[in-house]
């Protein structure tokens, strides 16, 4: 059995030029998600699957990352002084959440550099490493089952999403067999971005991984790819069709919520999504959603959206120290 793998990376040097003017000096990684900033969430989904040994992949101007996870001693003592001790916990909250650790990547070379800045703090243990533009519901954990099945396989363990076949070129995509279990499949191959007619399947790999270290030296060898940038989905490639080298590639396929923070639309929708279902917001955003919804055209597609997003939860979302 593979050892435990304790350590999770998380790239964070994008210019987040989608965002822009927003994000021209403010890091994407910290626009907010209802009131945290997005790297909370992917930084407490680590810690949630036990992993308290977090490394931060930045670059120029993102010190603000490194700020909302250090102390804030000024802050801390106004609140005190004032009794706010629910604002100050929260604050505490993010400063105690995690033993983080920081390195800048330096040239902006793609995913697969970003992860080999990793090398040194990881050493030849097994890692997770997340992306911080895909924020997955803590009611729906995917993290803690692709350790479970990492654990299991001894080898590398990425997330797999179904996506309509027009979107796919969005996505690296797998070429995927059965197993023996409904959520794991194993990957023969992988191809970054193809066009609808290229894609090996509508299996498309989202922002969450389980690498053994081996993926570092296919890291270094690896040539640019799409983009001119060095891909993390071309090492997966090689690893997927050479079980020689870590034991192949393995894929858990994720039915659960998934929020996408790295398009402007999609941004939207994860927050007035996050924010109906929480026991403090949702039940008075509910009603002034459908309130607002009936003033716009009554079309299908409108009904849909607004019924979807405003339908009474299950189960209130809680979020630790929202």
């Amino acid at each position: 059995m593979a050892n435990r793998v304790t350590k999770a990376v998380i790239p964070a040097a994008g210019l987040g030029t989608r965002f822009l003017p927003a994000t021209k000096a403010m890091p994407k990684e910290m626009l907010p998600v209802v009131d945290k900033p997005a790297i909370q969430y992917v930084v407490e989904e680590a810690v949630d699957a036990g992993l308290h040994d977090v490394l931060m992949i930045t670059g120029r101007n993102k010190n603000a990352l490194e700020n909302h996870f250090d102390r804030a001693t000024e802050l801390e003592a106004s609140l005190a002084k004032k009794g706010d001790t629910d604002r100050l916990e929260k604050v505490n909250y993010s400063t105690s959440l995690a033993d983080m650790h920081y390195v800048r990547q330096g040239d902006p070379m793609g995913l697969g550099h970003a992860v080999l800045r990793a090398k040194m703090h990881v050493g030849d243990q097994a890692f997770a490493v997340l992306l911080g533009d895909d924020i997955i519901d803590s009611r729906d954990p995917l993290l803690s089952r692709m350790l479970e099945v990492q654990q299991q396989k001894d080898a590398t363990v990425v997330a797999l999403l179904e996506v309509d076949p027009s979107q796919i070129h969005l996505y690296g995509a797998a070429a995927v067999e059965t197993t023996g279990e409904d959520d794991v499949v194993r990957i023969t191959g992988l191809v970054e971005k193809p066009d609808r007619e290229n894609a090996p399947s509508n299996y498309a790999i989202i922002g969450r991984y389980v690498l053994r270290p081996e993926v570092f030296g296919v890291l270094e060898h690896t040539e640019p790819g799409k983009g001119g940038e060095i891909q993390l989905t071309d090492a997966l490639q090689t690893l997927a069709t050479d079980e020689s080298i870590a034991g192949g590639v393995y894929g858990v396929v994720f039915r659960g919520r998934r929020y996408d923070t790295g398009d402007r639309l999609d941004y939207i929708k994860a927050i007035v999504q996050l924010a109906v279902d929480r026991a403090d917001l949702g039940p008075d955003l509910r009603p002034w959603l459908r309130d607002f919804a009936a003033g716009l055209d009554d079309t299908p597609d409108s009904r849909e959206i607004v019924e979807e997003m405003t339908a009474t939860p299950t189960g209130s979302l809680t979020i630790p120290h929202n």
